[in-house]
């Protein structure tokens, strides 16, 4: 299984600039999180070299990419770099891989073929599996993961997608699932914070939107901005401690670890309440 090594990660979103996620990158690692997962949006980041960074600048923990884009990062490239650091840092580092979305590329195609011919591209460049984690929410994408990876990483999703990704993915592999929160008591105030989270662009991404309707969620719920619920059950909101529980259901329902997505109105917010959650998930 690939070294992430406890429960609970921090997942950084390219919504705050990359000064900012170093810092809180380095909060993270004296704080005592498993994992940093940096979210990379569609930019190319083959050179890994913000990755590089990091590393450089944190002492333990795991370093991963939320996603690498098959459409964007050509495997050859990204195996030159996983090697460059991997010669140093051991397996402090993990290669998170995906398809993207349909909206987001153009010439988007046989999505599933583009996904193997990568993975045997990495294969071919000598990049191990237990290196590797695949975005999945699918069962084919999830069966892929299971076989061809050290497992799956879900983005947006409910706990009733976890308990059923596991039961796609078997015993012994990764399901390292995210999860956004909000640390805040007040849920006018917390769905506030959170739903143009999971509105922009995630709503109108079609992979997520079936994903959602897949596993309990009606059409009522997807629409303008998502429901009350909807919210609720992506961006956990309430005091640490029921933030806490909340994430402790995905653990409950199979996953080996959840990197915890902290929403604020600052970066200086944000930290904070990745700090308060520490005291509380660690």
């Amino acid at each position: 299984m690939a070294n992430v090594v406890k429960q609970f990660g921090v997942f950084l979103a390219p919504h705050r600039d990359d000064a900012t996620r170093r810092a809180q990158a380095i909060a993270a690692d004296r704080l005592g999180y498993g994992t940093v997962w940096f979210g990379t949006g569609r930019a190319s980041v083959g050179d890994l070299a913000f990755v590089e960074d990091v590393l450089a600048a944190t002492e333990r923990i795991t370093v991963a990419t939320a996603i690498v884009n098959m459409w964007v990062d050509e495997p050859e490239t990204l195996a030159a770099s996983y090697h460059r650091l991997a010669d140093r840092y051991g397996k402090r580092l993990l290669l998170g891989i995906g398809v993207g979305h349909p909206e987001s590329v153009t010439g988007y195609r046989s999505p599933y073929d583009k996904i193997v011919d990568y993975l045997d591209r990495l294969d071919a460049a000598g990049v191990p599996a237990d290196a590797r984690i695949l975005a999945a929410l699918g069962d084919r994408v999830l069966k892929l993961a299971a076989e061809r990876t050290a497992g799956a990483h879900p983005y947006l999703v409910p706990v009733a997608h976890t308990r059923h990704a596991r039961s796609i993915l078997g015993p012994g592999k990764l399901l390292a699932v995210e999860h956004k929160v909000v640390v805040e008591e007040d849920p006018v105030a917390a769905r506030a914070i959170g739903r143009p989270y999971v509105r922009d662009p995630y709503l109108g991404l079609r992979n997520y939107v079936t994903n959602l309707l897949r596993h309990g969620y009606t059409e009522a719920d997807v629409a303008e901005g998502g429901s009350d619920r909807l919210i609720d059950d992506l961006v956990l909101h309430g005091s640490p401690e029921t933030v806490a529980k909340g994430l402790l259901s995905h653990v409950d329902a199979g996953a080996d670890h959840v990197a915890v997505q902290v929403l604020g109105a600052t970066p200086e917010a944000e930290q904070e309440n990745q700090r308060r959650l520490a005291e509380v998930l660690l």
